[in-house]
């Protein structure tokens, strides 16, 4: 019985503390009164956790001059300069790695080549990599607070425990703790995809909304969907797998099994595979010169007038319209967001995603809904930052940093 209690105390100051620390961090400046008001903690409490978290140096104290002309009121906004962590991004061939302060500024950023087969490969690369990568930035790093990690595959998020990952030999592997016990540090562990749409809406196109569907379109396809400001995931922590979704029984097979998915057209490899053997068929084309076709010479040549291309692309955004009609209906977003090299031609792809969305949805859901770009494409390991912002945020990361004082 005791234990119960205890830890219910625990998880009451972890909730209070990251109250206080999320209305600093985003609604900073702010006074002590109004985090009280706000929050509808205590003062006395209020006083008490702004007290550990300034001795931390988590937040800091800055003067404000009051309208009135009278004493200046002391307000307090998060500290997030000496605070670090390192963002890995796991792709299916490399890997990428970055070292962000607490506040999301990108101070380092390296890639490499990254083949693996099995987990073992796996865990020694991305242990090797990340070692190689504190040292060569240890003049840089203040305070290395977490590791956040993306990947492709399944992942539960809460235990770091990896399911699955697209040809690689995976047995329930536990990253997260993998690397928490080699560095000494604490690991956050999910999909890139997800990642990539909760770093949308800490820091990117959706941080205006509460409800977004990101859907990203690289070497698969791929969504993360936002509901309140949260990853929406199911029981078993993996949902948005549109990639699987069938647009066409008859269509090619693909890597699941199954027939006709929408990664069968609406990814980097179908596209390009597609317009080959159209080429090969004798199509005309501005691309047939080309030796080997990237999605970026397909998006030029499109915006150029060249048919195929053109014809490729706008194919892709009817197919990506229909799915996304269906995730419309089903969730109603405040905003989609497009990921991938086919931004490169969204005066081309959008028009099409938009007539089939608004053909196949529910007028209510689709008026007035915009689709947008990214904003963070330049940024690729941004999804396993956000794992560590969201950490500090819902106070798992900032009570172990608070540590005997909370």
């Amino acid at each position: 019985m005791n234990g119960g209690q205890i830890g219910n105390v625990d998880l009451v100051k972890q909730l209070n503390s990251a109250a206080v620390y999320r209305l600093i961090d985003q609604q900073g400046p702010i006074s002590r009164i109004q985090i009280a008001d706000v929050s509808q903690l205590a003062p006395a409490s209020v006083t008490k956790i702004t007290r550990q978290l300034l001795e931390r140096g988590l937040i800091k104290e800055v003067a404000q001059q009051a309208s009135t002309g009278g004493r200046r009121a002391i307000s307090l906004t998060t500290e997030t300069e000496p605070f670090h962590s390192i963002a890995v991004r796991i792709g299916r061939d490399y890997i990428q790695l970055s070292l962000f302060t607490l506040g999301g500024q990108e101070l380092a950023r390296t890639q490499h080549t990254f083949n693996y087969s099995n987990q073992t490969d796996l865990l020694e690369g991305l242990i090797r990599q990340v070692h190689a990568f504190i040292n060569g930035h240890i003049d840089s790093i203040k305070q290395l607070v977490a590791i956040g990690i993306v990947l492709p595959g399944l992942v539960n998020p809460e235990t770091g425990v990896v399911e699955y990952m697209p040809n690689t030999d995976i047995d329930n592997l536990a990253l997260g703790d993998v690397v928490r016990d080699a560095f000494d540090i604490e690991c956050y562990v999910g999909n890139d995809t997800r990642g990539m749409a909760l770093a949308e809406y800490f820091f990117g196109a959706s941080r205006d909304c509460q409800d977004s569907i990101l859907v990203s379109v690289h070497r698969g396809t791929g969504s993360g969907i936002i509901v309140n400001g949260q990853v929406f995931l199911g029981f078993n922590r993996n949902v948005g797998e549109i990639g699987h979704i069938q647009i066409d029984p008859l269509g090619e097979q693909c890597q699941c099994g199954n027939f006709g998915c929408l990664e069968t057209v609406a990814a980097n490899p179908a596209i390009l595979k597609r317009i080959r053997t159209l080429l090969d068929k004798g199509y005309e084309s501005s691309l047939s010169g080309i030796k080997k076709i990237t999605m970026q010479d397909v998006c030029e040549h499109a915006l150029e007038g060249d048919s195929l291309a053109k014809e490729s692309l706008v194919r892709v955004g009817n197919e990506l319209g229909k799915v996304l009609a269906i995730t419309i209906n089903l969730f109603n977003p405040q905003k989609i967001i497009i990921a991938g090299d086919i931004n490169q031609a969204k005066e081309i792809v959008y028009p099409a995603i938009r007539r089939n969305v608004e053909t196949q949805s529910l007028k209510t859901f689709h008026s007035n809904l915009p689709i947008v770009p990214s904003e963070l494409e330049e940024q690729p390991t941004m999804g396993a930052f956000a794992m560590v912002k969201r950490s500090m945020l819902n106070g798992a990361l900032l009570q172990k940093l608070l540590g005997d004082q909370a």
